[in-house]
């Protein structure tokens, strides 16, 4: 009968088995059989997104440099004007994952020259960082690849003493925007300043910059937790104050007296650090405990699991099937990324792209 009729939904079935039979339960039969029907699953299931994960290391780096643990991300681009022509531009953004601190660049490409030199920059006026996390874009992998290719080139003893200052590269999967959420939602603060300040005009490269550079001091002035309307509580902190010794650029630098400090200058400097993470620890780390969404546990993919692969460019009719042939396991034991083996070819997708099929042969032998 479901067949018949071209998979409906549950009312429509039991509605023309009504005309013939009268079956006890026949709306909690219909749903099982439906819920076990590859052809209805294919067109109307949806991913299940395991419990949200603990907090990663990256984000309880407490007393490190800003910028140790570092998320990265491109976006754009945006047009600008040189002489009576107009070229893209694109930014970059580097995250600071623990002190939310950010730092700008402006791309002239987006290849894999355009950004070692951006990294440069960044590194000469942030610091080098341990760990630098990012999406499979071919800038960012070619980034790594050509970067530990030099380094093998060198010589051993160079080798040797180079080792401990070698930056670690962690790709998030493909499609898989939500892995890297402490950065991507950053761009979007960084894009709605640009479209404030900008907007949908070409400007010079020189004006593009510096409203670049301003938005990030915008940024890094953003509050950390929650801003109490007491008079009596403390104001919350700022990535500034760790950067600058200010809450915002255009204030004047912060003056505190903790006990002890006296008039030696160069205590001033520790004194800032740690009011920074003494309200840090205190005020806006537990805030980061709560889970937002996805709450509830699932059960976790297994081997040779029959998936479907969302992939949101294309019709649902035209998205893949395939079989899971290695699950990844988080730290916690939940399965949140998968190898999928669709024909010849291998593909890395998070649970949150795939859809759990019955285990028909048939499908598989159709893709």
């Amino acid at each position: 009968m479901d067949e018949h009729l071209l998979h409906p939904g549950t009312e429509r079935v039991y509605a023309e088995l009504r005309r013939q039979y009268w079956i006890i339960r026949g709306r909690q039969a219909i749903r099982h059989h439906q819920l076990n029907c590859s052809t209805c699953q294919r067109w109307r299931a949806q991913p299940k997104v395991p419990q949200m994960a603990d907090l990663p290391p990256q984000r309880l780096r407490l007393l490190c440099p800003p910028f140790y643990s570092t998320g990265v991300d491109c976006f754009g681009p945006y047009l600008v004007k040189i002489g009576r022509r107009t070229e893209k531009r694109w930014g970059v953004i580097f995250k600071c994952l623990t002190t939310r601190a950010v730092h700008l660049e402006l791309l002239n490409s987006m290849d894999v020259d355009a950004f070692l030199l951006a990294l440069r920059r960044f590194i000469a006026r942030r610091g080098r960082p341990k760990e630098v996390l990012s999406d499979c874009g071919t800038n960012f992998r070619g980034a790594e690849r050509e970067l530990r290719e030099a380094f093998a080139t060198m010589e051993p003893r160079l080798k040797e003493q180079l080792e401990v200052y070698q930056i670690d590269f962690k790709f998030n999967p493909p499609n898989a925007p939500h892995f890297g959420g402490a950065w991507e939602r950053e761009v979007r603060s960084v894009k709605s300043g640009l479209q404030v300040a900008v907007g949908s005009q070409s400007v010079t490269e020189d004006v593009l910059y510096t409203v670049l550079v301003e938005v990030e001091g915008i940024l890094n002035s953003k509050p950390l937790g929650y801003v109490s309307a007491d008079v009596a509580d403390l104001d919350p902190i700022t990535p500034n104050i760790l950067l600058m010794g200010r809450r915002d650029a255009a204030l004047p630098q912060v003056v505190y007296a903790p006990v002890g400090m006296g008039r030696r200058r160069w205590r001033h400097c520790q004194a800032l650090v740690d009011q920074f993470w003494l309200h840090f620890t205190r005020n806006y780390l537990p805030t980061l405990q709560t889970r937002q969404k996805w709450q509830r546990s699932s059960k976790n993919i297994t081997l040779d699991s029959v998936v479907l692969i969302v992939d949101p460019s294309l019709p649902r009719a035209h998205w893949s099937i395939g079989r899971v042939i290695k699950a990844v396991a988080s730290p916690d034991g939940c399965i949140r990324t998968a190898e999928v083996k669709v024909k010849d070819k291998v593909y890395v997708r998070p649970v949150a792209r795939l859809i759990k099929l019955p285990d028909l042969q048939d499908d598989i032998k159709d893709t």
